[in-house]
Parts: structure tokens; C-alpha cells; sequence
């Protein structure tokens, strides 16, 4: 398969070196090939193309059958566009919600993409795209699901802010309102709201999450029948933010400085400052918890998910940061398995059951540690209804309460 990667930062670079050690042709197009050098290496080939820019795009990308936008979500449409135009599948990793808060704008050009036989596999990356994969696959077998929960942690041990993945992607969900699905309602939150303590597998342990912006709460409800689902974000780089938005730092209306939000370090800069003592290490994990009924029983079902820390990286001689590695791999997982005979715009918990067996096991495969786990638990309270109660019940309760 011939596939054009459009942005070669930290995660695009390393996304386009894993596909082609596994044998795809790959081309590379960034709006500065001399600076994506520094995260491509020398034997991928890359070309100018601006994600700003519809005719750049088709004229870097034309003749590829399957067109990967790793660029901000913003450029979202404009990318689009360009694979229908050229006739090819496309990938991306992330969804902009600026339309609608509450539904991926990428489904705009569903009808577009059935027409030209093509498939458009949306948020294919880790958050959304592993964390969707994981909310179906937890949902497999399930006669009602209550409720969601997304839990992600976000670490870097540093003595100076280091952005180890998209710093345009974290400046805009810093600044961006939470989404939530309550009682089968979409609503906007309060950024950082809602803080609770939720154990994470080990080495993490417990840490203290906020709600965030994140793009599962726009595309999941529409595809799995749920009642309430909310994505939540720890670590020591959420504190920071946190401790920033409370200071009044973090506004939608000013932009964004690399004194706080620097550009992605490239491999080189992350292993100097390794030595250097600036940076010590850095982690990523997540967590998924759906309850629900399973004809009789209820039951939580988990679903842990652990990457390798940078350190843990660095000693494989990966020249990658966890993020990184993590969105990365998981978009090659949806590549290597990408199910050319669908048509239309799709997300990740849309693929049928078996292709998301396929993809699980290649992320095992890849390293990816994930751990299930399922608990019964007790049957809730029924609830209490307005109905009054009739004669002979309330004789019944009168003779109970003189029985104590």
C-alpha cells in the first residue's frame, strides 16, 4: 500500500519510520521538510505540503491510496477534502468539534466517502482511537451499559516544561470546555471540574483526575447505547495546567507561548536533556470502566492499558517519548489492519468485532500492555417511585414498623 503521512512531527514522524520498516511505501509531506528531518531520519522521504493548503496537499499526495493527517485537528476538513479528491482511504487522529461540540465534524463527509468507495477511519490514534477500541470491546455482550469512564494520566519529570507530543493539541484542549454525556444528554462543563482519585495499574497508583476535552464523548454515545460517560486526566503535566487555569493563564482568547506550551522536543533535544538532568523520565497509561447489565448480573468491566516510560524507550533505542509512542503505534495497529472494504466515515468502536480483535492483538504485540478485568456487583437500589401506595401496603408497612 502506498500512504502519504501529512505532518511528520513527534507522533507523524515516528508513525511513518514504524510503517516503513514493516514494508508500505511511505511519503512524508510537512509544511518545513527541513525541520521533520529531526524526527524522520534520513531514509524516509518527505515533500512540502501545507495542511493549510487543499492544492498542496493533493499535489504532495496524489497517487497514495491511503492518505494519513497527523496535523491539528483544525485542518480536519481541508484534509478531507484532499483524499476524496485523489480518490484515496484516509486516516486521522483526532476530531476539532468546532461545528458542534458534540459530534466529530468528520461525519459531514460520510455520504462524500461512500460515493467514492472509500473509507475515512476517524480518532485512530490512542485518545481517542485505543480508548474507543477498548469502550466496544468492553461493551461486547453487554444487554445495557450505564456508564463510561476514560481515565488517562500524563507524567514528565522535568526541571522545564517539555511538550513530548503535539504542543497545539495540548494548548487546545487546555483551553477547551470539557464535553460530557449525562443521562444520555451531551453538555459542556467546567474546565478541570469534577477532580476525584482513581486508581490506576502500577507503577501510576493512585492519582487525582479533572474532566477534560476529549474527543471519545463525540462519537461514542452515537454508536454504543449508554446512559452517562465522562473522560478525566491526571498526572503531574494536568496539575500544571490546572495550577495555570487558576491563575487565569489558560484563555481561550490569548495563544499560545512555548514558554508553557513549547514545541514537540525532537529526539535529539529529548535524549540532551536526558543527560543533562532537565528531564528525568516520562510516563502515559490509561484506564476504561464501563458498568452495565449482562442479562441478570451487573457488572464492571475494566480495561487497563500501560506503555512504555521514556526511559523504558530510550533502552530499546526508540527514539520516541510515550505519547508519542503510543499514538503512534496504536495508528500503525489501525493501518496494518485497516478494512479497505468498508465504506464511509467511521470511528474505531464502529469496526465489526473481529477487526477489533485483530487490532488488540497486533497493540500486544507492539508492546502494548493491556489487562482486563471484570467485577459483579451488587444490584442497585431500586428507585423510589411518586406513585402513592395502596391500602393494603401501607397496613403492611404500619404492622412492620410496630413489629421493630
Amino acid at each position: 500500500m502506498r500512504i502519504f503521512v501529512l505532518g511528520a512531527g513527534a507522533t507523524g514522524g515516528l508513525l511513518a519510520q514504524i510503517l516503513q520498516y514493516e514494508g508500505y511505501r511511505i511519503v512524508c509531506g510537512d509544511r518545513d521538510p527541513e525541520r521533520a528531518r529531526a524526527f524522520l531520519g534520513k531514509r524516509t522521504r518527505c515533500v512540502y505540503a501545507n495542511a493549510r493548503n487543499f492544492d498542496s496537499i493533493v499535489k504532495a499526495a496524489r497517487g497514495c491510496q491511503l492518505l494519513v493527517n497527523t496535523t491539528p485537528a483544525v485542518f480536519n476538513e481541508i484534509v478531507l477534502r484532499a483524499a476524496l479528491r485523489i480518490r484515496a482511504h484516509y486516516l486521522d487522529m483526532a476530531s476539532h468539534l468546532e461545528r458542534n461540540p458534540f459530534k466529530a465534524e468528520q461525519f459531514r463527509f460520510h455520504d462524500a466517502f461512500v460515493k467514492r468507495k472509500r473509507l475515512a477511519l476517524i480518532n485512530a490514534g490512542v485518545a481517542p482511537g485505543l480508548s474507543n477500541l477498548m469502550v466496544a470491546v468492553c461493551a461486547q455482550q453487554m444487554s445495557r451499559i450505564d456508564k463510561v469512564r476514560i481515565r488517562l494520566f500524563e507524567e514528565t519529570i522535568s526541571n522545564v516544561p517539555v511538550s513530548t507530543w503535539s504542543a497545539e493539541v495540548a494548548f487546545d484542549e487546555a483551553v477547551s470546555q470539557p464535553r460530557v454525556y449525562k443521562n444520555r444528554t451531551f453538555a459542556l462543563t467546567r474546565r478541570f471540574a469534577q477532580p476525584e482519585r482513581f486508581r490506576f495499574q502500577k507503577p501510576v497508583g493512585e492519582a487525582r483526575v479533572f474532566l477534560a476535552a476529549q474527543d471519545e464523548v463525540a462519537t461514542l454515545p452515537y454508536w454504543i447505547s449508554m446512559n452517562d460517560l465522562d473522560v478525566k486526566i491526571g498526572g503531574n503535566d494536568i496539575d500544571r495546567m490546572v495550577r495555570l487555569f487558576r491563575k487565569g493563564a489558560l484563555k481561550p482568547s490569548r495563544a499560545r507561548t512555548a514558554k508553557r506550551f513549547p514545541d514537540a522536543a525532537s529526539p535529539l533535544k529529548v535524549a540532551e536533556m536526558l543527560r543533562s538532568g532537565k528531564l528525568t523520565n516520562a510516563r502515559f497509561a490509561m484506564a476504561i470502566t464501563l458498568t452495565g447489565w449482562r442479562g441478570k448480573k451487573h457488572l464492571e468491566r475494566r480495561r487497563y492499558c500501560s506503555f512504555p516510560t521514556l526511559r523504558q524507550l530510550r533502552s530499546r533505542r526508540l527514539r520516541a517519548t510515550p505519547i508519542a509512542f503510543a499514538a503512534a503505534t496504536s495508528a500503525a495497529a489501525f493501518i496494518v489492519n485497516f478494512p479497505t472494504h468498508r465504506v464511509g466515515v467511521l470511528p474505531p468502536e464502529a469496526l465489526t468485532p473481529e477487526r477489533r480483535r485483530m487490532i488488540v492483538r497486533d497493540m500486544r504485540r507492539r508492546g502494548f500492555k493491556i489487562r482486563r478485568m471484570t467485577l459483579e456487583l451488587d444490584a442497585p437500589p431500586e428507585p423510589k417511585t411518586s406513585k402513592k401506595p395502596s391500602a393494603a401496603s401501607r397496613t403492611s408497612a404500619s404492622r412492620k414498623k410496630s413489629r421493630r
